[in-house]
């Protein structure tokens, strides 16, 4: 008992952690670029994600359960991406550049990792928002997935075109009208994201998991601050941005100042939306146990 109480102290002190240095290389830099601009940000906020839902993942699922959606989304993910940059479907006409550096493929390796810390985060959010971890019947292997999607891509509407028509990870070849981004990118998202998440709830159906009760308060509150945080991000981007004028792959120019800006707004009417409503359902569950 009293090993386990150590081990549930170390794993959620580590966690906030993580948070607190995914805020460091995320939301920091891009409000004062002048100052912590930094090639290596990118990478070191896929990995922090990435650590953050493999160690609060296996806490609740298991380290085999945790592994076998950490292999769906890098599995599906690269797939569908090679697919999509050879064919045009589901996303539509595009290509990475070099700028994530080596790639599976055609696909930088930092995507499938950036699919499993943000998809994690939004399986977690819909099971708090749908209150299904209470629940032992078969109707949220179904319905989690859906609207757990409908979370990561919010994440993809605040900085795909950001990340495509500013910073040219990608390039959209017949572009878009969502700042030089176009309507089947998100819905080649949604499909990606659906299906890996699908087939995890198919996996994970039958098992039983440790209820509200077993597991320390933080544990739910954590997942809630995380994606705060990577909500924040588009608002301090907007603050410490330049508004240059950009030219996507058709020659169509746009403002850099009108993309962060969008981005901004959305983010806080989506994530931090998401992030609040979740955190919100938390504690009055909480308040709920206690009296």
């Amino acid at each position: 008992m009293i090993t386990r109480q150590i081990t549930q102290r170390l794993s959620t002190s580590i966690l906030w952690l993580l948070i607190a240095a995914y805020a460091a290389v995320t939301v920091i830099p891009d409000a004062f670029p002048r100052i912590f601009a930094s090639p290596f940000n990118v990478p070191a906020a896929v990995l922090l994600s990435l650590c953050f839902g493999l160690i609060h993942g296996a806490i609740r699922y298991g380290i085999g359960n945790i592994a076998v959606l950490l292999a769906l989304c890098l599995g599906i993910s690269n797939v569908m991406e090679n697919i999509g940059v050879l064919t045009g479907f589901p996303f539509g006409h595009y290509h990475y550049t070099d700028v994530l550096g080596p790639k599976l493929f055609l696909v930088p390796l930092l995507i499938g990792p950036a699919y499993f810390g943000t998809g994690y985060l939004s399986w977690v959010l819909a099971t708090v928002l749908l209150c299904t971890d209470q629940r032992r019947d078969r109707l949220p292997t179904f319905v989690v997935p859906v609207i757990a999607a409908f979370i990561m891509v919010g994440w993809d509407l605040c900085f795909d075109p950001a990340a495509s028509t500013i910073a040219h990870m990608w390039i959209w070849e017949n572009g878009g009208g969502y700042f030089g981004v176009p309507l089947t990118n998100f819905l080649g998202w949604y499909l990606t994201v659906y299906i890996f998440l699908q087939l995890f709830a198919f996996c994970r159906s039958r098992r039983a998991l440790p209820g509200i009760v077993s597991l320390p308060r933080d544990y739910w509150y954590q997942p809630c601050v995380m994606f705060a945080v990577m909500a924040l991000d588009y608002p301090a981007a907007y603050f410490g941005a330049k508004n240059v004028v950009v030219t996507d792959a058709t020659g169509r120019v746009w403002q850099a100042g009108d993309i962060y800006e969008t981005a901004a707004i959305v983010s806080l009417c989506t994530m931090l939306f998401v992030a609040c409503a979740s955190f919100a359902v938390v504690l009055l569950r909480e308040a709920q146990i206690d009296g």
